[in-house]
């Protein structure tokens, strides 16, 4: 048994050392066809790093030939399948530039786009390639707008949208939980600016009762009866848009005290 295992073994280091001896000769040699042949064999077997160094020392050879806008287009796909997204973004652009017209350039450039929201990172950290995936997807429905690429393109700026539209929003809480009232307040309203059909429209409004009462209660003497009606406001607008809203007798108790509160101006 352990003899089969060990002959087992030998044979297998022989093959790979055949194997490497084979592929390290095809990559020095000068026969550019070969080359070509041996990496598309070994892209389509998803050896993919074999495949880009082949094609790394073929494409000044093959650059004004139609092998050459395959070579270009591959390197890309070898990158992207090995997740290595920006480079295969970069890789992607280039066909691009270089074949405008050829037969890969919209799935070159919607995967492009599709590198950056691949690698859109989770909303607590920075969003620079959440924009970016934006902005490259929205360029794509430009150029092509009646691929059939479209509405996958458009729902993914949705989610990247909506993705976005998270992560104000915890900015948003982050200031009303630190109490931090004028920055909630100021926060809540650009938000509710820039997203005016936001799911969080409800709780924005509740959130902004308590954050102007507790403005007010905290305030000077001066300052706390236009917050106090501030307060009452975002009251009555959350009545008028949910007039549902199970915020509205949870709020009433904090309403009540800023009635009397008012009561004493008049």
């Amino acid at each position: 048994m352990l003899k089969n295992r060990f002959l087992l073994s030998i044979t297998l280091c022989l093959l790979v050392c055949v194997s490497c001896g084979k592929y390290s000769k095809l990559l020095k040699g000068t026969d550019n066809e070969a080359k070509y042949n041996a990496a598309l064999d070994y892209y389509e077997k998803k050896n993919y790093d074999r495949a880009l160094q082949l094609f790394d020392v073929m494409q000044a050879y093959y650059r004004n030939k139609p092998e050459g806008e395959n070579i270009s287009y591959l390197t890309a796909e070898c990158y992207f399948n090995k997740k290595e997204y920006i480079v295969a973004s970069s890789y992607y652009k280039r066909y691009v530039t270089r074949y405008p017209m050829a037969s890969h350039t919209e799935e070159a450039f919607f995967k492009s786009a599709d590198c950056y929201y691949i690698i859109s990172p989770p909303i607590t950290l920075d969003q620079d390639d959440t924009y970016t995936a934006i902005k490259e997807f929205t360029s794509f429905i430009e150029i092509y707008p009646n691929s059939p690429r479209v509405p996958e393109a458009s729902a993914k700026i949705d989610t990247l949208k909506i993705k976005l539209e998270e992560k104000d929003y915890l900015v948003c809480e982050l200031y009303f939980k630190m109490e931090e009232y004028q920055a909630a307040i100021t926060s809540y309203e650009a938000f509710l600016k820039e997203y005016p059909t936001t799911s969080h429209r409800e709780e924005i409004l509740n959130n902004m009762v308590i954050n102007y009462y507790r403005y007010a209660e905290n305030s000077v003497k001066a300052k706390q009866r236009e917050r106090y009606e501030l307060a009452l406001e975002k009251y009555n607008t959350l009545c008028y848009v949910f007039p549902d809203s199970e915020y509205i007798s949870k709020l009433e108790p904090t309403i009540n005290k800023i009635r009397e509160k008012l009561e004493q101006y008049k």
